[in-house]
């Protein structure tokens, strides 16, 4: 590992949890990651005033300790109070840390803050990637599919899925309009396989990526909607994580994102990292 990524990664990661069963498996990617990048692993546990009941944080950091695993015995407790979406980014920023993480929470459950809003606030206000665990993390992310729409910030998404995952595949994949769709000038331009195909040519050697991350990569042009197209290619890949920048093209954004994280959670049945 060179001495920028070294300096990337001095942050560490840092874990949101609230300790439900739910949390368990981000925590367990969080520890691989960790271990695969020699980083400090802070777990964030945030709680609403009321829910502390005049708990001394010591005695609610003692509490939690004991919930944890024994991989997790080097883990830093991080006990706040206040809003879960505030806190977590305004933490993040404070430590520098290099990757969130959180879980997928089930919808209108306590401590929902995964789905709406909440998960908008977190993926638009983090200044790091943004990674939401639904998988279990049986062994390390061997195929990553990123999503492009030939942005800068697809660029970069995929530059950060190339650094963080050095040992992964990397599968490239771009949707363009079908007849179906009603298109504008710009999406006309690109409304045939080959022009998609100059694009992406182009796309990747703008990114500049080095010698070993460029041979990783593979790449994929579908006719058609993004979400589906990438479901499309990790049922045939087994792709465990999808990587996507958090601004670029409307279309990218809003199939993917949108106004909340439904979408991209209900139609992809893999890891999202959400990269800014």
């Amino acid at each position: 590992m060179d001495i920028e990524r070294d300096r990337a990664r001095a942050g560490g990661i840092l874990l949101a949890s609230d300790f439900s069963p739910r949390s368990d498996r981000a925590l367990d990617r969080a520890l691989r990651i960790a271990g695969e990048w020699s980083a400090p692993l802070a777990i964030l546990h945030v709680e609403e005033p009321p829910e502390r009941q005049g708990k001394p944080a010591d005695l609610i950091r003692d509490e939690l300790r004991g919930e944890l695993p024994p991989q997790a015995s080097t883990a830093e407790l991080v006990i706040r109070i206040g809003s879960l979406p505030t806190v977590l980014v305004a933490e993040a920023t404070e430590r520098h840390s290099a990757l969130i993480v959180t879980a997928v929470a089930r919808h209108n459950s306590i401590g929902d803050y995964i789905l709406g809003t909440s998960v908008d606030y977190i993926v638009r206000k983090a200044s790091v990637p943004v990674l939401v665990v639904r998988r279990r993390a049986d062994r390390s992310y061997g195929t990553v599919i990123v999503a492009t729409d030939f942005s800068d910030c697809s660029r970069r998404a995929l530059a950060v899925a190339a650094d963080f995952f050095p040992h992964a595949g990397l599968r490239v994949i771009h949707a363009y309009p079908g007849s179906g769709f009603r298109m504008s000038l710009e999406d006309r331009n690109e409304h045939n396989a080959s022009e998609a195909s100059a694009r992406m040519a182009a796309f990747l050697e703008a990114a500049k990526l080095p010698a070993e991350a460029a041979r990783r990569i593979e790449t994929e042009l579908h006719e058609g909607e993004i979400s589906a197209a990438i479901e499309r290619c990790r049922r045939v890949t087994g792709a465990e994580l999808v990587v996507l920048g958090r601004s670029g093209r409307k279309e990218l954004v809003q199939a993917l994102i949108g106004s909340t994280a439904e979408t991209i959670l209900n139609t992809v049945h893999a890891d999202i990292l959400i990269v800014p």
